[in-house]
């Protein structure tokens, strides 16, 4: 299997100290996600996040409906959390967040590290879809939280 890179950065206008809250709120995903993809937050409320919390999502992709279910691997706010997939689309997904000052505002940098099942057919996959849909879903979610948090 081979692993894959996806990388995006973006600054904002307000400290880490006020963008990480926005995203240790897990329910904000459902609104940097493109509506195309349906996603919702399955885990009932409160989500106390820290490492090792356990995060059930429901999303359609391509007409198909799909479960994900991750882990906070890592969380150190306001600098930086992980989250894993422990079952869902991908064979690996690891997603690294960290937010680093930048004068009076914040650098937000993803890097996500992911690998399709089925060898060369998820390869295929991934250049016919994935990739294309990856960088869609990023780009939506850089312009939300643009609008929302400030750029």
């Amino acid at each position: 299997m081979r692993l894959h890179l996806l990388e995006r950065s973006q600054r904002l206008s307000r400290p880490p100290d006020d963008v990480f809250p926005f995203f240790a709120d897990a329910l904000n995903l459902e609104r940097i996600t493109p509506p195309w993809l349906g996603l919702s937050v399955l885990t009932p409320e409160p989500i106390d996040m820290r490492a090792g919390t356990l995060i059930d999502y429901r999303l359609e992709l391509h007409g198909i409906a799909l479960s994900w279910h991750t882990e906070i691997a890592l969380w150190e706010p306001p600098r930086r959390f992980v989250d894993v997939q422990l079952s869902g689309p991908y064979r690996v997904w690891h997603h690294t967040h960290t937010f680093s000052p930048d004068g009076d505002g914040t650098v937000m940098r993803d890097v996500v590290r992911y690998g399709l099942p089925l060898g060369p057919l998820g390869e295929l996959a991934r250049v016919v879809l994935v990739r294309r849909d990856l960088e869609d879903i990023f780009d939506f979610r850089q312009r939300e939280v643009a609008r929302i948090l400030g750029a």
